[in-house]
């Protein structure tokens, strides 16, 4: 469902915008509704990664390798 909303915006802003948009072959309208989403949608896929970081943060990594051999392990005489 689309909804109307009302926006003050700079007529000079406006100018360039329609010819911007005629030169995509789209309005001013569709245009902004293209760039809300991308927004929408980086911002989205951001906060889904921080999510995952800050969770194998707290899980941790393993990096390889065993247990770490005593002093006495390694200097055996």
């Amino acid at each position: 469902m689309k909804q109307n909303i009302t926006l003050s915006i700079d007529k000079e802003l406006i100018k360039k915008a329609r010819i911007i948009a005629a030169h995509r072959q789209t309005s001013i309208s569709g245009m902004l509704s293209s760039e809300l989403l991308k927004v929408i949608q980086m911002t989205e896929k951001y906060e889904l990664a921080q999510l995952k970081a800050i969770d194998n943060l707290k899980k941790g990594f393993h990096l390889g390798g065993g247990t770490i051999p005593s002093r006495e392990d390694l200097h055996e005489r």
